[in-house]
Formats: C-alpha cells, sequence, structure tokens
C-alpha cells in the first residue's frame, strides 16, 4: 500500500495543494467546539471525558485528511470514527441498559457482525450503497430507542441523534452528484451536523449519568 497515494473524493478538492479543501478543513472545528461545550458538563463522568477526548481526535484527524488527502490521512481520519462508536456503544450498554461490564463487552463486539450485514444489506441499495458503513449507527440507534422506550428521555434523546445523523449522511452522499451545481459540495455539512449530533449523543449520556447519582452506576 501507498500511504502517500493521494485521494480526491469531493467536489471542493480542483488540485492537490494543502488549502483545496477550505470548507470541508475548516469546518472540522465543529467536533472541537463541540468538545469544549460539554468539557465542563463531563468533569463528573470519566468515559463522557473519553468520548469528548475522541471526538477532538476525530476533528483533527478529518481536518489531516482534508488537507493531505492521502492514505494515512484518510486512515487517521476514520480511525478515531470507529473507537468513538464502540465507546459510545460500550457505555450505553453498561451503564443505560445497563450491563455488567463483561457483558457490555461482548454486546459491543456484536457491532461487527452487525455492521458487516447492514453494509452488505445497504451496498445493494441506491443511494444507500454510497455512505454504506454509516448508516449501521443511525439504523442502530433506533433499535436502542425501541429496546429502551420505557426511557423516554433516553429513547427520545437516540432518535433524535439518529434524525440528525441520517440528515448528515444523506448530505454527505449527494456531495458529487451536485458538484455541477455546487461547486463546493456538501460534504463540508457532513462536519457541521456530525459536531452537533455527536456532541448531543454525548450529552444524552452525561444527562443519564448525573442523573443517575454515583450510588446508582
Amino acid at each position: 500500500m501507498d500511504w502517500f497515494e493521494q485521494i480526491d473524493g469531493y467536489c471542493e478538492r480542483t488540485d492537490f495543494s494543502y488549502w483545496s479543501e477550505p470548507l470541508n478543513a475548516v469546518t472540522n472545528l465543529a467536533f472541537i467546539i463541540a468538545a469544549l461545550i460539554l468539557w465542563r458538563r463531563g468533569s463528573g463522568v470519566p468515559l463522557a471525558r473519553v468520548l469528548l477526548v475522541i471526538l477532538v481526535a476525530i476533528g483533527i484527524g478529518s481536518y489531516l485528511f482534508h488537507t493531505h488527502a492521502t492514505i494515512w490521512a484518510v486512515t487517521i481520519d476514520m480511525i478515531p470514527i470507529g473507537i468513538f462508536i464502540l465507546v459510545y456503544l460500550f457505555a450505553v450498554n453498561r451503564d443505560i441498559v445497563p450491563m455488567a461490564g463483561w457483558k457490555a463487552l461482548l454486546a459491543t463486539t456484536l457491532f461487527f457482525p452487525y455492521a458487516w450485514l447492514v453494509v452488505w444489506v445497504t451496498n445493494q441499495l441506491p443511494f444507500f450503497h454510497i455512505s454504506n458503513f454509516y448508516w449501521t449507527v443511525p439504523l442502530l440507534l433506533c433499535i436502542y430507542a425501541v429496546g429502551l422506550r420505557d426511557r423516554p428521555g433516553i429513547a427520545s434523546g437516540f432518535l433524535i441523534g439518529a434524525a440528525i445523523l441520517s440528515l448528515s449522511i444523506s448530505v454527505r452522499s449527494v456531495d458529487e452528484s451536485l458538484c455541477d451545481t455546487i461547486p463546493f459540495g456538501t460534504h463540508f455539512l457532513w462536519h457541521i451536523l456530525n459536531g452537533i449530533m455527536l456532541g448531543w449523543m454525548i450529552h444524552v449520556y452525561t444527562r443519564h449519568m448525573l442523573a443517575t447519582g454515583p450510588a446508582e452506576r
């Protein structure tokens, strides 16, 4: 593999200069701003703080990808996203469902076969195949919302997150098809909406943890 192979996958990029994607690069501040806003509130919830650090890493990784546009940069972009999904899922399984630690860890590993199945299905569908992996998350949030329907605050929080992310994935998926109409593309909205969505999901988890109190955790 050539780690320095360059990638051009977005409307905004017209060459391989560093600032060829200014909107796509700068809008990664959404992740860092969300983390800064939520940092103080997460002080009493260690796993929330971990998620906020990962959120900053997502912003940095995506910034590097949209400036360097190489294989190594897209790898740095994708790794924090995967880690965030797994850590958040573990947090939900352990602290919201709730499950014992080892059961929560085991349930979290089930994400891998679940994701494989969803990607396989979405690959067969027009439009959905463009962002196949990302659709695993809003679908999973809806599944958990149904399972936690007896707790309206959590269920509605998950459904709001699923709705924001579905919109975000949709604008990501139409980026290249709208290049003639919108030369700078729509991918920058993916960053802004994801910063809002991931911040919201951390808020939902933190709110639950602070409401339950130390004795119930």
